[in-house]
Parts: structure tokens; C-alpha cells; sequence
């Protein structure tokens, strides 16, 4: 997404700081740094995500809200239970999350230049590169991702009094080495495929309403700021330079709306993800995953058609705190990472 242009009728008034694509960073200082950046991220918004996930699995009462939900999980298993699976979550982190950034900037890049070449104006080729950006990137890390999410996920409910699998995890190795002798390699690969059919529309919605969120702030400061009558009556034209403070709060707000956006719109689609990646059945004696189908007639059986929203407070706290902290940390990293720092402050 170009940060380095705005609207077309204030492009020439406001100056944002250009943008960095794939050719300008140094991809070694980018990994490394990204890695150490987003560990610190995922560990300050991870007891957001266990929230989001005992609501959509437990039976807890209708109505139950995230802080009561919480308080119950403080008070009966101590404060550890908001951090447990962290560790096989971070592991799996570093790696995904490397894959994703690759598969983000690579798209976009070409993307973007192939949309300007076929003549699309530019803030719609910026939104269409940052849509196949989205969806490239979300496939990529699932290929990681998808494992780690199965036993995490397990290892943030297994304690829970309303759970639905027999097995039990001492650590995170442990799961993977259980769910593999009972299931095999598919067992690590559950809802491998709705995960897609969730995170790509998801990762598109956002980056495409990122760009456009981003373009419709800058536009309404370039009419506040830069846009001004004399008493004549005649239009005076002011120029704009948003400091490093202003462009963060717009890629901040920017963030927060694609994120609430993105998480009401694919929110059954994750919570169907998550029974199918936690949940288990009895069949002949043997513990099986359900089918998509018996997961939506189960949901829809415990709390009606709202069932699937089940987690939307959490949910779409934590997309929207994500975004904010993930956006804001991935620009400042694309910062520090660029090969030459002139002109990109």
C-alpha cells in the first residue's frame, strides 16, 4: 500500500513520508528485527485469543461476557491459564509470520505494478494489490501456521471444565506427538482448509480496507488542513507535512477499522474453524474430529444462529488492538530495515 500519495485532489498539498517495498529492505536486518518485534506483540495480545477461544468452544452461560469469562479462568486455574499454549504459538509465530511478510511484500509489489501497467487508477490498483497481498500472505503462513494453531489451541482449553477431548497435553511437543500417533500428519492439518476459506478473505478485507480507510483519513485532513479561504473569497492552498506521530495515527485508526471490519465479517467462519481444529467426537470406540456440518448443527443446537458469533467481543478487540500494534510495528520495522534511510522519514 503507498503511503506516498493521497487523494488526487490533495496529492500536491499533503507529504507523506514515501513507502518501502521489497527491493529497498534489507531482508536479514527485516527477519531478524520482525521476529523479536512481533514476538513482543503476540505475547501482549495472546490472553485476548484464549478469551476469544474458550468462549467459541465452552458451553459457558448465554450472555456470559469476556470479563466474566476471564475472571472465572483467573479464579479457578490462576493467571498462567491466559498465557497457556504460548510457547508452541510463538514457536510456530516466527516462522509463519516470515512467510506471511514475504508473501505480503512480493505480491504487492507486483501486484501493484501490474495493475498500474494495465492502466487502473491508483488508489484502486493499491487496493487490489493489497487484497492478492492478503490473500497470498494468509495461505502462505497457514502452510506453517495451521499445525501450531491445532495444538495451541488445545493445550488454551484442555483445562476447561466444559471440555470435548479426552486427550490431554503435558506441553506443546507433546501434543503434536499425541495428535500425530491418533490422527497422523491430517490430524495436524484439521480445518486446514476452512482456515483458508477464513483467513484469506479476512486478510483481504483487511489490507484492501486499510489502503482505502487510509486514503479517506489523509483525504479529510487535506480538506481540514490544507484548504483555507481568504477573505477575498479566493481559496488559499497550504502544504501539509504530517510528522512521524501523525502518520502513525492514521496507520493506526486505519488499522483498528479494517480489523473491526474484518473480524465481524469472517467471525462464523473462525468459530466453525475452531470446534473443527478442537473439538472431538466418539465414533466405534475411537475419538474423531467432526465434520463441518455437524459442527454448525451443534452451534446452532447450543445458542441459535448467534451461537457462531460466540467471542465477537474478544474477537474484534483483538483484530483491532492486532492490527493497530501489528500495522504501526511493521511500518516502523519496514523503516529500520531499509537498505538507505534517506527519504524515508
Amino acid at each position: 500500500m503507498s503511503l506516498g500519495t493521497a487523494e488526487e485532489e490533495t496529492k500536491e498539498e499533503i507529504h507523506i513520508p514515501a513507502d518501502i517495498n521489497w527491493e529497498m529492505l534489507d531482508k536479514s536486518k527485516f527477519f531478524i528485527l520482525g521476529a523479536g518485534l512481533f514476538s513482543g506483540v503476540s505475547a501482549a495480545l495472546y490472553p485476548a485469543v484464549v478469551l476469544k477461544t474458550r468462549q467459541q468452544v465452552g458451553r459457558y452461560s448465554q450472555g456470559s461476557s469476556s470479563v466474566k469469562v476471564a475472571l472465572s479462568v483467573v479464579r479457578s486455574e490462576g493467571f498462567r491459564a491466559l498465557y497457556r499454549g504460548f510457547g508452541t504459538s510463538l514457536t510456530g509465530t516466527i516462522p509463519a509470520r516470515a512467510l506471511y511478510m514475504t508473501a505480503l511484500e512480493v505480491t504487492k509489489s507486483s501486484v501493484g505494478s501490474t495493475t498500474i501497467g494495465l492502466g487502473f487508477a491508483e488508489p484502486t490498483a493499491a487496493a487490489i494489490a493489497n487484497a492478492a497481498a492478503g490473500v497470498s500472505a494468509a495461505v502462505a503462513a497457514q502452510l506453517v501456521w495451521t499445525p501450531v494453531d491445532v495444538v495451541s489451541q488445545r493445550l488454551m482449553v484442555q483445562n476447561n471444565r466444559s471440555n470435548f477431548s479426552k486427550m490431554r497435553y503435558a506441553n506443546g511437543v507433546d501434543g503434536f506427538k499425541q495428535i500425530i500417533k491418533s490422527d497422523g500428519l491430517r490430524g495436524l492439518y484439521r480445518g486446514f482448509g476452512i482456515s483458508i476459506l477464513t483467513y484469506a478473505p479476512s486478510n483481504a478485507v483487511w489490507w484492501a480496507s486499510y489502503s482505502v480507510a487510509q486514503r479517506l483519513i489523509w483525504g479529510g485532513i487535506g480538506c481540514y488542513f490544507c484548504k483555507r479561504d481568504d477573505p477575498g473569497g479566493a481559496e488559499v492552498t497550504t502544504t501539509y507535512r504530517p510528522d512521524s506521530k501523525a502518520v502513525m495515527v492514521v496507520q493506526g485508526v486505519s488499522a483498528a477499522i479494517a480489523g473491526g471490519a474484518s473480524a465481524l465479517i469472517t467471525m462464523p467462519l473462525d468459530t466453525i474453524k475452531t470446534r473443527l481444529q478442537v473439538l472431538d467426537y466418539e465414533e466405534n470406540g475411537r475419538s474423531r474430529g467432526p465434520t463441518v456440518a455437524q459442527t454448525v448443527r451443534n452451534l446452532v443446537r447450543e445458542g441459535g444462529w448467534a451461537a457462531c458469533y460466540r467471542g465477537l467481543g474478544p474477537r474484534c478487540a483483538s483484530m483491532s488492538m492486532s492490527a493497530t500494534t501489528m500495522i504501526t510495528t511493521y511500518e516502523f520495522l519496514k523503516r529500520l530495515s531499509a537498505k538507505s534511510q534517506e527519504g524515508v522519514t
